[in-house]
């Protein structure tokens, strides 16, 4: 994928103002309706909302500036796992910048009319998930306290036997004109009724359960599916399953933020994990074979003779699932030669009688003493 900030043609530096000038430049280049419905220039049309509705929000911006990609999937409008629409591209570009709809634009860009609608507030939850949920992907039911539609007044506000009036002010509009003059001309300025709110409607004797909300509380199921190889920081979108909208507006979404617990036995890298291996001085001189940890279980591992403390095994395959692949990363076994603290009087023995056999010099060629400890210097740096 692209880079947002090439999309957008900002460096990444740039102020909130600034990116939205840029995209509103370059999403009024490409907009369908100025390239007669090219599917190219729908596509880029798309790409660059994808962009601004990453950029122009602090902390998604801050997860794409420190992750990349895989720090905002799920970022854009609708795309949680399962793609950003033209549909959704046309939304936020009139949300920001249009003041009507979609049906509007495929309509002629007609004057709204009749009662306007509003989408419910949107939801963030978390979601908590171990390495073995990240290793298999996890489908769980959570349940959230949302608003939902009223009982009472099926989500209308009005009292039982009543229903809304169109609002006498804006004519149900939901919106006003005012004309000004000026020296250059005639001005008019279009903003939302006064006295419906710009709703185009207004509740004489509302709901007593909900208050003419057309809303009250109630507790929701929610099931969340969740593919392996998430990280934290990644989050789902579940389109349309949140709060319902007051008087009969649509829902809002639920923004799944996951929260993947540490493992103390491993240290995660992407897709590897990293487990520290202690053994002993004659383990790493001799070699041994034993079991290590693995996601889900164990796995045989052979250390040959004469390992290094520092030294790094891989186990391949061993490690996490790819994000939306069929590859997994590998399990990094970093070897570390455990040095005792606290000696039996068997095993002091035993080191005195290791120590005088590694004390000897031998002689070279070129009448230097060649001991131990440069052949272990010369093991460690090759000289």
């Amino acid at each position: 994928m692209r880079d947002y900030y090439e999309i957008l043609g900002v460096e990444r530096g740039a102020d909130a103002d600034m990116i939205k000038r840029s995209y509103r430049k370059l999403a009024l280049q490409y907009h369908p309706d100025r390239n007669n419905g090219s599917a190219e220039a729908e596509g880029q049309f798309k790409e660059l909302t994808e962009a601004y509705e990453v950029l122009k929000d602090p902390d998604k911006r801050a997860a794409y500036d420190r992750y990349g990609h895989a720090g905002v999937k799920g970022a854009g409008a609708g795309a949680g796992y399962g793609g950003f629409s033209f549909h959704d591209a046309l939304e936020i570009f009139m949300r920001d910048f249009g003041g009507f709809g979609v049906d509007d634009m495929f309509g002629g860009r007609q004057r709204r009319g009749g009662p306007t609608v509003r989408k419910g507030p949107d939801m963030r939850i978390t979601f908590p998930l171990t390495l073995e949920d990240v290793s298999e992907g996890v489908k769980r039911t959570v349940r959230i306290d949302v608003n939902d539609i009223c009982g009472k007044c099926s989500g209308s506000g009005a009292a039982a036997g009543t229903s809304p009036v169109t609002c006498s002010t804006c004519g149900g509009a939901g919106e006003v004109r005012r004309v000004q003059r000026s020296f250059l001309g005639q001005l008019v300025s279009v903003m939302p009724c006064p006295d419906c709110a710009g709703e185009g409607q207004r509740i004489e004797q509302p709901c007593e359960q909900c208050s003419g909300r057309g809303v009250e509380r109630a507790t929701r199921d929610l099931e969340v599916n969740v593919p392996p190889g998430v990280s934290t920081g990644d989050y789902l979108t579940l389109r349309g399953q949140g709060n319902a909208g007051v008087r009969g507006g649509p829902r809002g979404d639920v923004l799944v933020v996951l929260d993947v617990k540490e493992d103390e036995r491993f240290l995660r890298d992407g897709s590897d994990l990293v487990y520290e291996l202690p053994i002993t001085f004659s383990q790493a001189a001799l070699g041994i074979e034993l079991d290590v940890p693995t996601i889900g279980g164990t796995a045989r591992l052979r250390v040959a003779p004469g390992t290094q403390s520092g030294r790094l095994l891989r186990m391949r395959g061993k490690g996490l699932p790819q994000l939306q692949s069929t590859n997994r990363g590998d399990l990094i076994i970093r070897v570390a030669v455990w040095t005792p603290t606290d000696l039996t009087t068997e095993q002091e023995s035993l080191f005195r009688q290791l120590a005088k056999v590694e004390a000897p010099a031998e002689r070279v060629d070129d009448g230097r003493d060649r001991g131990f400890w440069s052949r272990v210097k010369e093991a460690l740096t090759g000289s």
